[in-house]
């Protein structure tokens, strides 16, 4: 019997802080499961053959409350930077964090540029790992623009 699909813990957790972080976010670009198109190439919104486990998550663009996914995408950057095992690689706004170059960003030239939604691919580390990510709304006031 083949396994369930299911997203991996690390990715259940993110999405449930993120949800709590955001409470008036738009969700209609989230997702983890892959379609049709998905299915037809390598991607981490495939499930594993094995176990049936998802390694990526879409995150929707817009957090609501005026609060910008770019600061959402480098808070991210910024965690697995430190050590944060459970995260693979970064995409949103034609660019691309990975541990291959230290988790800079650097331009991505796939043929989605991620403007509607923060993609997030996780390691095999999160499979199992579901302890909290330093993920919180930004400490300003909702409505206010960085400058």
């Amino acid at each position: 019997m083949a396994a369930k699909n299911r997203l991996c813990a690390a990715g259940v957790k993110l999405r449930t802080q993120i949800n709590t972080a955001y409470p008036n976010r738009d969700k209609s670009s989230d997702g983890w499961l892959g379609d049709a198109r998905h299915r037809k190439s390598k991607s981490d919104h495939n499930p594993d053959p094995r176990t049936g486990i998802v390694r990526a998550l879409d995150i929707d663009a817009d957090l609501g409350d005026s609060y910008e996914s770019w600061e959402l995408a480098e808070s991210l950057r910024i965690l697995a930077k430190a050590g944060d095992r459970r995260i693979a690689y970064i995409i949103h706004n034609k660019k691309i964090a990975s541990r291959l170059l230290g988790w800079k960003w650097r331009p991505y030239l796939g043929s989605n540029p991620h403007y509607t939604h923060i993609h997030v691919s996780f390691t095999t580390a999160g499979d199992a790992d579901g302890k909290k990510f330093g993920v919180t709304a930004q400490n300003r006031t909702p409505g206010a623009r960085k400058a």
